[in-house]
């Protein structure tokens, strides 16, 4: 029986899941916010995000949630992570109850400092057992070429886990099952702010070692906060942690990376989202993982000193000075 997926956001990463599901046998209904985005999924490309890709007929889209969810064995949601409180309580209700709910959001909730299964189960009203979380190094322009990718698709069922596995499984797309979903979640959210980091860097015109040098110290803090909130610490060895990490943080494809170049360059962070004019989680999220982290007596220098440029306004260039001066200590603390 072919399984009936929604797919809930047009973005990128949304789009790009969507013609995964699709090449694995899925009838997928995408909700788009705007009917000329929906109309072009109906034609068979989203050009306003993804305009390389033929999406296969077996992928439809509609503006109406409720349309979208009806009878879904399967709901996927794609929305920018700040915004799904608002969506899920607009349409939550709507989600079938024996449905498992994945989340492709990476980033922590500001105000909450809640994670977005945390979210869905609050907002939503969803059992633990059916949030599912998808992560690891999946640029969704290289997803859309059909290059070959692997991902983590965790939920604390095991069960649920593997039968969202089977549902994404392509002869280019391999994903690997797990439990940990606040390790998924927590490298997910914390490679954006890193990745924000590694191009200001860029930007600013240093070379892979600084790079390298703040990939590692990034993972090192991402790995101290995920250990805080009780996950496990093989994650982030594998694709959700490191994988995704070196991904967002050297690609020019992701908008982290590339938003965190034009500020090494010496533009605002008005002037980098207009012209990048797309979502960047990391720029949303950062000032709420910094919340959490302190919230766990965490230190995260590398997030505190993002923080400090997207939210407080300070230069690009008194990053690296204030992280080269801290105090000399072991590496692995």
């Amino acid at each position: 029986m072919t399984t009936r997926v929604a797919v809930m956001g047009s973005g990128n990463w949304g789009t790009a899941f969507a013609m995964i599901l699709a090449d694995a046998g899925s009838d997928v209904t995408m909700w788009a916010r705007r009917q000329e985005v929906a109309d072009a999924v109906n034609a068979g490309c989203n050009d306003a995000y993804l305009p390389e890709l033929r999406l296969s007929p077996s992928v439809r889209a509609t503006v109406d949630p409720a349309e979208a969810l009806a009878r879904a064995d399967l709901v996927v949601l794609a929305v920018p992570s700040q915004t799904l409180r608002d969506n899920l309580t607009r349409w939550g209700g709507a989600i079938p109850h024996q449905a498992p709910v994945v989340s492709l959001l990476k980033g922590v909730e500001l105000g909450t400092t809640m994670r977005m299964s945390q979210v869905i189960a609050e907002a939503a009203d969803v059992d633990d057992d059916r949030i599912v979380v998808v992560s690891g190094p999946n640029l969704a322009h290289e997803i859309a070429l059909r290059q070959p990718a692997a991902g983590v698709v965790a939920c604390r069922d095991m069960g649920t886990a593997e039968r969202v596995a089977g549902a994404c499984a392509t002869p280019w797309f391999r994903p690997y099952t797990d439990t940990d979903v606040i390790g998924a979640e927590v490298g997910g959210a914390a490679k954006n702010v890193v990745a924000l980091a590694s191009g200001m860097a860029e930007g600013m015109g240093f070379g892979d070692n600084t790079k390298a040098t703040i990939i590692t110290r990034g993972l090192a803090e991402t790995t101290r906060l995920g250990l805080a909130l009780g996950a496990h610490p093989q994650t982030f060895m594998g694709l959700a942690g490191v994988g995704d990490l070196i991904a967002t943080c050297m690609s020019p494809l992701s908008r982290n990376h590339s938003f965190g170049v034009r500020l090494g360059r010496g533009l605002s962070v008005a002037q980098a989202t207009a012209e990048l004019r797309t979502t960047t989680e990391g720029v949303k999220s950062c000032e709420s993982i910094l919340t959490l982290a302190q919230q766990h007596d965490v230190d995260m220098p590398i997030c505190e000193q993002v923080v400090a440029v997207i939210r407080d306004g300070h230069p690009v260039g008194e990053i690296g000075p204030r992280l080269m001066s801290r105090d000399l200590k072991a590496e692995k603390h």
